[in-house]
């Protein structure tokens, strides 16, 4: 009994998570204007090409790049299992699709969502940006601008569409993402 009881609280406590990053997700402010496009990265393939996610991400940067040409900062290092850095493989892949090189900067160094925004931020300030539009996939959206107002970007975002079949797990991921940021806000 006490095993069926424990089972029901974490689903009870597993759809409210899923609920409240939808939610979240459902009920952002519309994408403002902005100066420069903070892309986050996501999996690099075995083969050196990005992931579905990777992909959707670039693919909803470069509308916005292609909306109002502008400096594209994409994010991410070189996971132990990926070939190259994300940064570097996003840069290739936007330029690729008719970005001009000098506006893509490749940032290989970070390993999170906050390390993403705290070297963007410095590359906005080298440069004289004031105010991004993160991408990054829809689900993650809120918490990565939690986190912008938290290093000090003035942003709004767009978030690229995600596999559905992936629906509850990465809204459960993101979930227990939010908790862990919630406790590190408390913790700072």
């Amino acid at each position: 009994m006490i095993v069926l009881a424990l089972a029901l609280l974490f689903v009870l406590a597993a759809a409210a998570l899923i609920g409240f990053v939808y939610y979240m997700e459902t009920h952002l402010p519309p994408a403002g204007d902005s100066d420069v496009i903070i892309v986050l990265g996501a999996q690099v393939k075995e083969d050196g090409t990005p992931s579905v996610a990777l992909e959707r991400r670039l693919t909803a940067a470069l509308e916005a790049y292609q909306a109002k040409p502008q400096l594209i900062i994409a994010c991410g290092a070189q996971g132990a299992n990926e070939p190259r850095a994300e940064g570097d493989v996003m840069r290739d892949w936007l330029m690729a699709h008719g970005v001009a090189g000098e506006d893509v900067v490749a940032e290989t160094a970070s390993f999170n969502t906050r390390e993403n925004l705290e070297y963007a931020r410095a590359i906005m300030e080298h440069r004289g940006l004031e105010r991004a539009l993160v991408v990054t996939s829809d689900y993650h959206v809120p918490r990565a601008l939690a986190l912008c107002r938290q290093v000090g970007i003035e942003a709004t975002g767009k978030g690229s569409p995600s596999k559905p079949e992936y629906f509850i797990k990465n809204h459960f991921r993101e979930g227990l993402s939010w908790i862990k940021f919630c406790l590190e806000s408390i913790w700072e």
